[in-house]
């Protein structure tokens, strides 16, 4: 089951395959389903909760869109915008790097490039809000973008036979997170474990969860841009109150060995923020939270959420291990 259309409008997103990932299964011990985000139409899940809002806003008058982004969101909102037919403004810091700017570009969308991380770009974003008739789609804050990625659980339900023992995530914002959550309540899952993944420099969500209030980091380090938020969103702690949210922070190498060894294994190319959910399956780290009594052993299924990633190709790749250290 798709996300509601909104005014009797077909959701921009596509309902994704679940498939059983047998190399996953073989190193995490247990029967390991992906679902795959990297075949939406914008190539990452981001289009399900974004399009929820920007056919949301279309309905309402909405004249220009804008939206700050790493990438993935501002691909989900200038393909919601195209679908529209409306223009849009994606602002991208300097870190998206010129695919994001040229794949933008080629669905239409004025590229702004502002500053060094996401942080520097949503503030330019909120001040070209301003304008009349101009409305901010944001990458991840947003009730109607939490609804979208709601769906996404409503489509497990549909596909698995069984309720899985844990749900692997990546976080960045915490959008993917607020989505997951309302999608198991709606479906009777909000006792399944959801594990967090993040990368270290990026791991905003961790450290919040570890002060118990929100925490902002001094800057972004990771080479996952995508996850870089140095604020989660608030919604995404209350989040861990409601559902038992067990974070997991891994090194930029494990998540760039991570995209690596799943090209080998599923011959698809995913970006190193969807690579920080595949490291936490590859490392060993749920079999020492089984160890530690934080999961229960065994566990009849896992899912993990692919989230997927348009930025990234074979050239960025052998860049990002060479400035790792790792070739």
């Amino acid at each position: 089951m798709a996300a509601q259309p909104v005014g009797g409008q077909k959701p921009f997103h596509v309902v994704s395959p679940v498939l059983e990932s047998l190399p996953l299964s073989k190193a995490v011990g247990t029967k390991v389903f992906m679902k795959l985000e990297n075949v939406q139409p914008s190539g990452s899940f981001k289009i399900r909760g974004i399009g929820h809002l920007c056919q949301d806003a279309a309905r309402k008058g909405c004249r220009h869109f804008v939206c700050s982004s790493g990438g993935n969101a501002g691909l989900a909102a200038a393909y919601a915008a195209k679908q529209l037919g409306l223009p849009i403004t994606v602002v991208v810091p300097s870190s998206s790097g010129p695919i994001a700017v040229r794949k933008l570009e080629e669905l239409g969308a004025k590229v702004e490039v502002y500053g060094k991380v996401w942080d520097d770009a949503n503030s330019r974003a909120q001040e070209l809000v301003k304008t009349e008739g101009w409305v901010s789609i944001h990458p991840f804050d947003h009730p109607l973008v939490w609804e979208g990625h709601a769906s996404l659980v409503r489509e497990l339900k549909d596909s698995l036979e069984a309720k899985p023992s844990a749900v692997v995530v990546a976080v960045g914002g915490g959008g993917l997170l607020a989505g997951v959550v309302a999608g198991l309540h709606q479906v009777g899952w909000q006792d399944v474990p959801i594990i967090a993944a993040e990368t270290q420099g990026a791991h905003s969500f961790h450290e919040a969860l570890k002060a118990g209030r929100l925490v902002t980091l001094p800057d972004i380090t990771s080479v996952a841009k995508c996850l870089g938020a140095k604020t989660v969103a608030a919604r995404a702690l209350e989040c861990a109150r409601e559902c038992r949210v067990i974070s997991q922070v891994v090194e930029d190498t494990e998540a760039v060995r991570a995209v690596e060894r799943f090209l080998d294994d599923e011959r698809m190319l995913v970006q190193p923020a969807c690579g920080a959910a595949l490291a936490v399956l590859y490392s060993g780290r749920l079999q020492r939270l089984q160890s530690e009594g934080r999961l229960p052993a065994p566990l009849a299924s896992v899912v993990v959420v692919v989230c997927g990633g348009s930025n990234i190709h074979m050239a960025q790749l052998r860049a990002l291990k060479s400035q790792l250290g790792m070739e």
